[in-house]
């Protein structure tokens, strides 16, 4: 690992980078939008010193996504959290120089352009381990490095459509010609994004156990998304089975749905397991239930899972959703309510293990930031919000002056031709 406190700027004290277990690896990123400064966000989150390149002017285009305060993006203050941001115009003839002395200065380097689209610029992989042997090259796209997809235009949802989780998020055939929702987030790209971290942390401790030099870890959306498809796979190829939407629930387990209760919110409650449904039928004033043929296992359960959602619907609309959730916890059976962000914020629980953070933003002002996951414990800190998305180019002085050590009159020159 690189190592060491290599930032002037006071925003990077020494206490905070060394701050979470991550400390001492050094991740350039050539990234955008969300899969790849996604990725970038996590390790950083965690203690690694990451570098963003972005487009000089408006930067990466995610900065122009989302709810704005102040002009700025109040996404932008997550997700580009943590990370020390350049900017440089990478078709600029002093662009290759620039990038093979930062990578000589960093354990990875993380992009998600088209592939190929960095070989053309003059940043293939063995180029930029010419300049540093032991370079990690994490690639995220679409459709993967190779195939005959690789050259398609992707974006998560994409990933989403053809990893065939969007297949999944309908309601029931037959029940509305409305389109499979999505989930209200980029989670193709949020997926990927986690296989590419571990895929980084993989290589990096086989590098660490074994010995060897840099290798690339090449993470698809589409195929990250696949994955996530548990036994659909498996009982297509045994069976011919395909897999089809059921909603709000499960084919594999029951009862495990959502309920509305007399107040008019939805409440989740997964009793899917034998002794917990025999809880549920006694706290419904139904034990019989429990006992019954069609109930009495898992298997069972799920042939009459309309039937029995029908029942369980019954006793939930007799109740508040805070009564329901009551009943449900000193029974000990997993419930809550669907919650908004509004509840999320709220939640003592998030509060107890301070998820929920307030920081403060030289852009915006006072902001709510969700936590580092995971924690840890023991000695090297278990991460921390160092400090918010930065401004366009906030951090071109301090690295191209204090890491790579061009001079002041070296930097006002690449300004000048708008290279950075």
């Amino acid at each position: 690992m690189k190592g060491g406190a290599i930032c002037n700027s006071p925003a990077m004290s020494d206490a905070a980078s060394s701050a979470g277990p991550l400390s001492g690896l050094r991740v350039l990123e050539i990234g955008h939008f969300v899969a790849a400064p996604f990725c970038g966000r996590l390790l950083a989150d965690l203690g690694a010193d990451v570098i963003k390149i972005e487009p000089p002017g408006k930067g990466d285009p995610v900065r122009g996504w989302g709810e704005r305060l102040n002009g700025e993006s109040l996404w932008w203050s997550v997700h580009g959290r943590n990370k020390r941001c350049v900017t440089l115009d990478l078709k600029h003839a002093r662009a290759k120089d620039i990038v093979l002395d930062l990578a000589r200065a960093c354990d990875a380097v993380i992009e998600n352009f088209r592939p190929g689209q960095l070989a053309r610029l003059g940043f293939d992989d063995d180029t930029l381990r010419s300049a540093n042997p032991d370079l990690m090259v994490v690639h995220i796209s679409g459709f993967g490095q190779d195939g005959p997809y690789r050259d398609r235009a992707a974006f998560g949802v994409i990933g989403e459509a053809m990893g065939g989780i969007r297949h999944l998020t309908a309601y029931p055939p037959g029940m509305t010609d409305l389109p499979p929702v999505r989930t209200g987030v980029s989670l193709g790209d949020s997926v990927t994004a986690l296989y590419a971290a571990f895929g980084l942390m993989a290589a990096l401790w086989r590098k660490a156990r074994f010995g060897g030099s840099g290798r690339s870890v090449d993470a698809a959306l589409t195929e990250s998304v696949f994955s996530l498809l548990e036994g659909c796979l498996t009982e297509y190829g045994a069976l011919g089975t395909v897999r089809q939407p059921t909603g709000s629930t499960l084919p594999t387990n029951a009862p495990s749905n959502a309920y509305r209760s007399r107040d008019g919110a939805w409440l989740l409650i997964a009793a899917n397991s034998d002794p917990l449904f025999r809880k549920l039928c006694e706290l419904m004033g139904a034990p019989a239930l429990a006992s019954e043929a069609r109930f009495r296992d898992n298997g069972a359960r799920c042939a009459h899972a309309r039937e029995l959602d029908g029942l369980i619907g019954d006793w939930v609309a007799t109740l508040d959703v805070g009564e329901a959730e009551a009943k449900l916890a000193v029974a000990d059976i997993p419930a809550s309510r669907v919650y908004t962000v509004k509840d999320a914020a709220e939640d003592r629980q998030f509060a107890a293990r301070d998820f929920v953070r307030r920081v403060e933003d030289p852009l915006l002002g006072p902001v709510l930031h969700p936590g580092i996951v995971p924690r840890f414990d023991g000695p090297g800190g278990a991460g921390a919000i160092r400090w918010p998305g930065p401004a366009v180019g906030a951090h071109n002085d301090d690295i191209y002056g204090g890491l790579l050590g061009l001079a002041a009159g070296e930097i006002q020159t690449l300004r000048e031709e708008k290279a950075i």
